[in-house]
């Protein structure tokens, strides 16, 4: 007999006692527990296994045939996204280009030839915290097809089944083909054959470039945001880097072999040379589809799923906007530019949203240098720091500020306050401001109000590093974009509160079932204490305004060192609408107007400002505001 058989033996001839009794308990109490936690997640995947299928691209792409409709935030048709012929082309494996399968596979899924199908990581974490993690290429193929992109456990774990059912059943090379033919290149395409057409109007073959690969594997993960004709080409060129650094980490590229952004070679969207939108419609659909994108509706979840998009823009306004700006630049320098964008202040919806009819550029969202315009959100710090609008500051004519000397004429006199540097149009008390508070306060303000961290990635209000602040920030020379600009002002006209600028409301499903909302997120911008933040935004608004029930700030930037501008604002608001107007050019040069004087922001831009707002304020029975005061002489600069 073994010690152990004796030990058993000895514990059977133990008492039967009440401590025996309840261990016994807790072991069937655990060993059930065990069993369900383990027994009944693989009892579920074996039945997922067994019912769920996988669909077949081909089924897929006839599944993205339908159109996707835009309404104005009444209801009335905007425009729609109408699927274009021989956009879908499919590509057998063997005609993918190698040079674009690396690009993909080293910018979506390194491990995509070893792994099982799934991220482990990925699907840990969503069962955690019901968040999706990102997914490889095979996962990817599971979210296109299935429709649904809903960070959810249950996603999760059918994409979980359905990974590892496409990984027996199918050879990695068939799993490739069927999600490079699904997925969307933007601009209405699908499929590699039509993305390359699409952006260089070529055919898809292994005369292919590295550079054009980087490219289109680029656009893969956001194609309405890295689309260069919606973001630039600044943007389209970051992320034409990040790729092309992939695939020089990961082996597929030697570090020193030549490759450059293919700038010259992208084409502008062929949707607008066919007349099927018009520049203007053609920008809001793209800002449309890359918010959406962000918030986990992509075009081809919306074309599967015959959606229905309601934005905030009302048709009215839009109008308005579009004939204000089409009219004041009648007779301009043909090289002038303009945008207009304005943000209903109690909820962030943007109710107008006009990025220009010139071309696919969109000024709305394309930053510009921001110049005197940026001034109210250096007298937030101010006063967030105890100034107050009608205390004594230096103007001095001279000064430097971060190791840079800054020279304007002293048109504010010896009294001068915030208030009436303000309305002067002086820059020296500014300058003399920034210095006392520092550069991190004024970028800090400036965010509080609304101007966001980072536009498409990139760090706004800093140098080139992404870091440091200069002493461009007293004078504004950091650019902004029109939509932040009006979104930021807003939050003066909301006294104080923050809200985020959206355009897009609610996302029906084909019954007429609101799926996604927008959800409010106001909240105090300046202090914690609404009341305090409500003094701030009121005591800017004050020194903003002439009497009347608007307030206006004009501005401008200059061109570089030069006493000329290159950039003009008018950013105002009422309590029901703020309204950003910015007029340019496509480059950065000295612009004069039609009368042969400097473009400065108290002229064409006001004038279009003016005339909106009067229209826009028109249809509300006796409601009476002035919305400019009359324009001021400008000092010599």
């Amino acid at each position: 007999m073994t010690l152990a058989t004796e030990e058993i033996e000895e514990e059977n001839e133990q008492p039967d006692t009440p401590r025996r009794r309840r261990w016994r308990r807790i072991r069937r109490i655990g060993y059930w527990t065990f069993g369900l936690l383990v027994g009944v997640p693989l009892i579920a995947f074996w039945v997922a296994y067994l019912v769920l299928d996988v669909r077949s691209p081909q089924e897929v792409l006839a599944g993205l045939d339908k159109t996707v409709v835009l309404q104005y935030s009444d209801g009335s048709p905007l425009l729609k996204v109408i699927p274009a012929d021989g956009d879908r082309t499919f590509v057998p494996y063997s005609q993918v280009p190698e040079k674009l399968r690396d690009a993909i596979i080293a910018t979506e899924d390194p491990t995509f030839w070893d792994n099982q199908g799934f991220d482990p990581t990925g699907i840990g974490r969503a069962f955690l915290t019901g968040v999706g993690g990102g997914s490889g290429i095979t996962q990817q193929y599971i979210k296109k097809s299935t429709g649904d992109d809903d960070a959810t456990i249950g996603r999760k774990f059918a994409e979980l089944v359905l990974s590892t059912k496409i990984t027996q059943e199918q050879s990695k090379e068939q799993i490739f083909e069927s999600y490079v033919n699904i997925i969307s290149f933007g601009r209405g395409t699908f499929g590699p054959a039509a993305a390359m057409n699409a952006y260089f109007g070529k055919k898809l073959d292994d005369s292919m470039t590295w550079s054009e690969a980087a490219f289109l594997a680029g656009m893969i993960q956001s194609p309405s945001v890295h689309d260069p004709a919606a973001s630039g080409d600044a943007h389209a060129a970051r992320r034409w880097q990040y790729v092309h650094d992939k695939l020089v980490a990961r082996g597929y590229v030697k570090a020193g072999e030549p490759m450059a952004y293919p700038g010259e070679e992208i084409q502008a969207p062929s949707e607008t040379r066919a007349g099927r939108l018009t520049y203007d419609e053609f920008h809001i659909k793209q800002q449309v589809l890359a918010e959406l994108e962000q918030d986990g509706f992509p075009l081809g979840r919306l074309q599967q799923g015959n959606m229905t998009v309601v934005t905030t823009l009302d048709h009215g306004l839009q109008d308005a906007a579009k004939k204000a700006l089409q009219d004041r630049l009648k007779g301009e320098p043909k090289e002038f530019r303009g945008a207009v964008v304005a943000v209903d202040p109690k909820t962030g919806a943007v109710r107008v949203y006009q990025g220009g009819d010139q071309g696919v550029r969109d000024y709305a969202s394309t930053p510009h240098a921001a110049g005197s315009a940026f001034y109210p959100f250096t007298l937030a710090a101010a006063l967030r720091r105890g100034y107050g609008p009608d205390v004594p500051v230096p103007a001095p004519e001279e000064q430097e500020f971060l190791g840079e000397k800054f020279k304007y004429p002293d048109v504010c006199g010896v009294k001068c306050t915030p208030r009436t540097a303000m309305q002067a149009h002086a820059d020296g008390p500014f300058i003399a401001l920034a210095k006392k508070l520092g550069p991190d306060a004024l970028s800090e303000t400036a965010r509080q109000a609304g101007i966001p961290e980072t536009v498409d990635g990139t760090p706004t209000m800093r140098e080139k590093d992404g870091f440091l602040i200069g002493p461009g920030i007293a004078i504004g020379r950091y650019p902004l974009r029109p939509l932040d600009m009006a979104g930021a002002y807003a939050t003066f006209a909301n006294d104080g509160v923050r809200t985020t600028p959206h355009l897009v409301a609610k996302v029906r499903d084909e019954s007429g079932a609101v799926v996604w909302e927008h959800t409010d997120t106001a909240r105090p911008a300046f202090d914690e204490d609404e009341d305090a933040s409500r003094r701030i935004a009121r005591d800017v608004t004050g020194t903003l305004t002439d009497g009347g029930g608007a307030a206006l700030r004009t501005g401008e930037a200059e061109h570089g060192s030069s006493p000329d501008n290159q950039d003009a604002w008018a950013v105002g608001y009422t309590p029901q609408l703020a309204a950003a107007v910015w007029i340019g050019s496509d480059d950065d040069r000295r612009l004069v107007d039609a009368n042969g004087a400097k473009l400065t922001g108290d002229v064409v831009p006001a004038d279009i400002w003016r005339g909106f707002m009067t229209a826009a304020h028109q249809p509300v029975p006796d409601r009476k505001i002035v919305v400019a005061p009359p324009p001021v002489v400008r000092p010599p600069r």
